[in-house]
């Protein structure tokens, strides 16, 4: 079962290693939702599953930094890479709702899995957000149960994205009416309600295919972080990295990773929505796009082995 994290499982960042360190020159911090698992299917493909293990066994930290939830990654990640069958030695890293949640897993399974109750939201407002769901949007999304911190909601299977993007923005909506309700401020993009005290600890955040509903204290960069936290006991974390993700907010790994004195470089598998100028290298794939720019980089990777 989760439990609340106790202090001692979260120390400070590890400082940065000397060059001289003689451990594994490349780090892995991926988003999963785009370049691991396909947002239209929501599995992971077979080669993906396949390189992550070759490049693990050969020393490359491995850490998925994602939106979704530890059940997720057990069920979509981590129960594929079992049957393929991980080395034995081989730890992976699973920093889940953009820093909230976290876990370990080799090929015994899964670890115990930490919550930070600090950035949870109130029950009470979980439970008006799965009543709007049911009453108004059952056709377009699912509310999601296994989120252990934030609120999300996800596209069904079943509908289409367009129809699911157009329902969306009422469902954003009704969110931030609900939200403040419960005098929660919040915002959403452009839009701002602050609470009574005339704050913003919630942000709601939309996706291609989902709206997390979480604490303005969580995301990529506080994934980034407890990152490098699980992997400094098993390791020296590398002086090179490389992120991986599909939105501009997942930028925020490679951004706390360059402002830590790392060797990064970020590969965006949606380059459509614009590149931002940044003081690290930003690598894409051609024309590919999502897990097929995804695989198409780790392939190189693993190809760089020799």
């Amino acid at each position: 079962m989760p439990t609340d994290a106790p202090l001692d499982l979260l120390p400070d960042a590890p400082a940065l290693p000397s060059a001289a360190s003689g451990q594994p020159t490349v780090g892995l911090l991926l988003d999963v939702d785009g370049p691991v698992a396909s947002p239209v299917t929501r599995t992971v493909p077979a080669g993906i599953i396949a390189d992550l293990l070759t490049l693990a066994a050969a020393g490359w930290p491995v850490v998925f930094n994602t939106g979704r939830s530890d059940a997720f990654i057990r069920e979509q990640v981590m129960a594929p890479m079992m049957a393929a069958g991980i080395p034995v030695g081989v730890t992976f890293h699973a920093v889940c709702e953009k820093g909230a949640t976290w876990f370990s897993f080799t090929a015994d399974g899964a670890g115990e899995v930490f919550v930070d109750r600090d950035l949870a939201l109130p029950v009470s407002f979980a439970d008006d957000v799965r009543d709007l769901v049911e009453e108004k949007y059952a056709d377009l999304m699912f509310f999601d149960e296994t989120k252990l911190a934030m609120v999300s909601v996800e596209q069904l299977l079943t509908a289409t994205n367009a129809d699911y993007l157009v329902g969306q923005q009422g469902f954003d909506d009704d969110a931030m009416d609900i939200l403040h309700s419960h005098d929660m401020g919040a915002s959403r993009l452009d839009r701002e309600e602050p609470d009574s005290n005339g704050h913003i600890d919630y942000r709601v955040d939309p996706t291609i295919i989902s709206t997390d509903i979480e604490s303005v204290r969580t995301g990529k960069d506080v994934g980034a972080e407890r990152a490098l936290t699980l992997v400094a006991p098993f390791m020296d974390p590398p002086r090179a990295w490389r992120t991986v993700g599909d939105s501009r907010t997942d930028y925020a790994m490679a951004d706390y990773l360059h402002e830590q004195g790392f060797d990064v470089a970020h590969v965006d598998v949606r380059p459509a929505d614009g590149v931002p100028a940044k003081p690290y290298e930003v690598i894409t794939e051609g024309a590919l796009i999502h897990e097929e720019a995804g695989a198409a980089f780790l392939a190189r990777c693993v190809a760089s082995l020799g």
